[in-house]
C-alpha cells in the first residue's frame, strides 16, 4: 500500500505542472479570447436590443398612425353617410311635394269637372224641360188636330 501511495504521490507531483499550465491557460484565454468575445457581444446586444427597441417604436406609431387613418375614415364615411341620408329626404319631400301640389291639381280639376259637368246637366235639364214643354205643346196639337179632323 505504501508503494500504492508513493506511486500516487508521484503522478500528483508530474501533474502539478500540467495543472498549473491549465490555470494559466484559463486566464490568458479569459484575458485575451473571452473579454473581447464578451465585449463584442456585449455591443452587439446593445445595437441588436437598440435597433429591437426602435423597431418597436416605430411600430407603435405606425399602429397609432393607422388608428388615426381609420378613425378619420370612419368619420369620414360617417359624414358621407349623413349626408347621403339628407339627401335622400330631401329627395323624399321634394317628391311628397310634388305628389301633395300634384293630388291638389287634381283634386282641383276634378272639382272643376264636376261642377262643369253639374252646370252641364243643369243645362240639359233645362234644355229638356224647355223641350219637353215644346214638345208636349206638339203633341197635344197634333192630337187636337187628328181629333178635330
Amino acid at each position: 500500500m505504501d508503494a500504492t501511495l508513493h506511486a500516487l504521490g508521484g503522478i500528483l507531483l508530474r501533474a502539478v505542472p500540467t495543472f498549473l499550465l491549465v490555470i494559466l491557460l484559463n486566464f490568458y484565454l479569459k484575458s485575451v479570447f473571452f473579454r473581447p468575445l464578451e465585449k463584442v457581444l456585449q455591443e452587439r446586444y446593445a445595437a441588436t436590443g437598440g435597433a429591437r427597441k426602435l423597431a418597436g417604436e416605430t411600430a407603435d406609431r405606425a399602429s397609432a398612425r393607422a388608428a388615426e387613418y381609420e378613425a378619420a375614415m370612419r368619420a369620414a364615411r360617417a359624414e358621407i353617410y349623413q349626408a347621403q341620408e339628407q339627401l335622400h329626404k330631401q329627395l323624399h319631400e321634394r317628391r311628397a311635394t310634388g305628389a301633395a301640389e300634384a293630388r291638389g291639381r287634381a283634386d282641383a280639376a276634378v272639382r272643376e269637372a264636376k261642377s262643369e259637368l253639374a252646370a252641364g246637366v243643369e243645362a240639359a235639364k233645362a234644355t229638356l224641360a224647355s223641350d219637353a214643354d215644346s214638345l208636349a205643346g206638339q203633341i197635344v196639337e197634333s192630337i187636337l188636330r187628328r181629333s178635330a179632323a
